[in-house]
């Protein structure tokens, strides 16, 4: 839930979260934050089968965030916690997961602004498959479960397209993790090979 990780930066931070100051970030005029937003949802990280008004309108929906450094915002393996994505606006996020038989995390990337994070785990409810930290302090904007319902009752045609533009971003993984595992199975052939060839 999206109220799990408002209580993580409140435990944080010791004090209640101002969604005003949220939104506050320094962009030039005549750019408000929330444009800004739209722009980064937009951008090839995130979202860009999106238009700009589509965006704009997924953003009136969406909760800004300020997460202090440090603090965890998804953790490796919670089935708990996977009702919202989140769209980096500033700040860094590292991705780490375990790998087996390793005791410390491997950290798979650091993620920066227009980065959209989390988007596989609202979207078929599993346990999120990596721990992402807020590798500094990270501005961001949340879309929870909750929002896209409401979403869906009164602006229909944005939230299919965005649900569409959520299904092709995870295509896309899909078609990188098959190429990373196509490569690794070359690797292995070729290893095995000189292997072989050494044993001779």
């Amino acid at each position: 839930m999206l109220k799990n990780l408002i209580d993580r930066i409140r435990h944080a931070t010791g004090m209640g979260h101002d969604h005003q100051a949220a939104w506050k970030l320094d962009f030039k005029e005549p750019q408000t934050s929330e444009e800004a937003a739209a722009d980064m949802l937009r951008a090839p990280t995130a979202l860009m089968a999106l238009s700009l008004d589509q965006a704009r309108t997924v953003v009136k929906y969406m909760q800004p965030l300020i997460i202090p450094e440090g603090t965890v915002i998804f953790q490796e393996g919670d089935a708990d916690d996977t009702g919202y994505m989140l769209l980096v606006i500033g700040g860094e996020v590292t991705v780490e997961t375990l790998i087996v038989s390793r005791q410390t995390p491997d950290t798979l990337t650091v993620l920066g602004p227009g980065s959209l994070i989390g988007e596989m785990a609202l979207f078929d409810g599993a346990a999120r498959s990596a721990t992402c930290t807020a590798a500094s302090l990270v501005r961001c904007a949340a879309l929870s479960r909750e929002a896209i319902e409401a979403l869906t009752r009164n602006e229909p045609a944005v939230a299919a397209h965005l649900m569409t533009a959520i299904g092709q971003r995870l295509a896309e993984r899909m078609r990188q993790c098959d190429e990373k595992v196509r490569l690794y199975s070359h690797l292995v052939r070729t290893m095995q090979r000189e292997i072989d060839a050494l044993m001779r």
